[in-house]
């Protein structure tokens, strides 16, 4: 399925690589470091940045930016709109719950069978769901997630939980991923998971199935005239895609210390989608950008709308300004309206171009090099 116009991932400009390889390298040391120090960021960070509070914070927003990334992978290197991501997210959720809590596997076994059930989940999916193109691949994929949703809550033999969630059992994890003492090694378990999809996402859009993908995504009836064949590509996408964000989601539950039924809801892939577009549809960093943006200010946001300050305002700025959902909205309004591009197009529009930069390829040039390189 190729995205609407308005959701169509921005070219990428010709770039350095090893500037951006020392780039995101020196960023991955700060971070890692990062709960070593005391550094107060007022109104973004409850507290310095080695108390548990703060890092608990980065280390869900690290786990949202890896969701984000996956749904990027959909989305920017394919132009799939999916409305049904979240399931595979909740798979990862539900699926390291309930695996630690019935089976009593160790953690990392008990991982690995959760993201290889999730890997089946989404093959079958999207073996299903790419068999048909535009809005009705959207409303299948939907429509997984919906069914998928409806049987978490009907808490079948008592394993979801329903409505009230699953407590994370603790009995087979690591000492070092128990208690509030050790959120640090938590922070630090979301960032390597970050890492890790940042890696993946990057060679499957570099590997040939992605150059295919892009190319099926710029103009999918003329690559298939040039003799390409879209299924096989997409499906390697929306299956790693899914796996992706099954890895997200156990980090999640590791940080919540349990699954809740929102997490497989269609309005999480909505919010996913927000993430990717407020950063930028077709820039990686961008969605990673976005999904920090997000969960930061969904937090955040909660505690300025009860602050002291919000309270004494009149009523006419009082009411809107105390709900969090309000501000997200008419944030995601501006960018949408006066950054087209996210806050990627917007960095790249301030960015002075360099002398001789590469140009960007036409979605003809494109496919010419995808035929080359078959």
């Amino acid at each position: 399925m190729t995205a609407p116009e308005g959701l169509r991932p921005r070219v990428r400009r010709g770039a350095a690589p090893w500037g951006r390889v020392a780039g995101g390298g020196a960023a991955v040391l700060v971070l890692a470091l990062l709960p070593l120090f005391a550094i107060d960021l007022p109104g973004i960070l409850p507290g310095p940045t080695y108390t548990p509070g703060s890092l608990q914070l980065l280390a869900l927003c690290f786990a949202m930016a890896a969701a984000a990334l996956s749904y990027h992978l959909l989305l920017g290197a394919a132009g799939l709109l999916s409305f049904g991501h979240a399931l595979s997210f909740g798979a990862g959720v539900y699926g390291l719950a309930v695996i630690l809590g019935h089976l009593g596997l160790p953690l990392v076994p008990a991982a690995l069978l959760a993201l290889v059930l999730a890997i089946v989940l989404a093959l079958a999916v999207g073996s299903i769901s790419l068999r048909v193109g535009g809005i009705p691949f959207a409303m299948v994929t939907l429509a997984f997630a919906q069914a998928g949703s409806v049987l978490v809550r009907r808490n079948p033999g008592g394993a979801t939980g329903g409505d009230e969630g699953l407590s994370l059992s603790a009995e087979n994890l690591p000492d070092a991923l128990v208690g509030v003492v050790n959120t640090r090694n938590l922070y630090w378990l979301a960032l390597a998971a970050l890492v890790a999809v940042y890696a993946v996402v990057l060679w499957i859009q570099s590997s040939r199935a992605g150059h295919v993908a892009e190319a099926v995504r710029e103009n999918e009836l003329r690559a298939r005239v040039l003799g390409l064949a879209p299924f096989a590509p997409k499906l390697l996408v929306f299956t790693v895609g899914g796996a992706l964000a099954a890895l997200a989601g156990m980090v999640f539950l590791l940080l919540q210390s349990g699954a809740v039924p929102s997490s497989v809801s269609s309005d999480f892939t909505i919010t996913l989608l927000v993430m990717v577009v407020l950063g930028g549809v077709g820039s990686r960093w961008g969605a990673v950008v976005g999904g920090v943006l997000y969960t930061l200010l969904d937090q955040r946001l909660a505690a300025l709308a009860a602050s002291p300050a919000i309270k004494e305002l009149p009523p006419v700025l009082r009411i809107p300004l105390s709900e969090p959902l309000f501000i997200l909205g008419t944030l995601f309004i501006l960018v949408v309206v006066f950054l087209p591009g996210g806050l990627a197009g917007a960095a790249a529009r301030l960015r002075p171009r360099r002398r001789g930069a590469a140009r960007a390829p036409e979605p003809e040039e494109r496919l010419e090099r995808v035929l080359e390189d078959a």
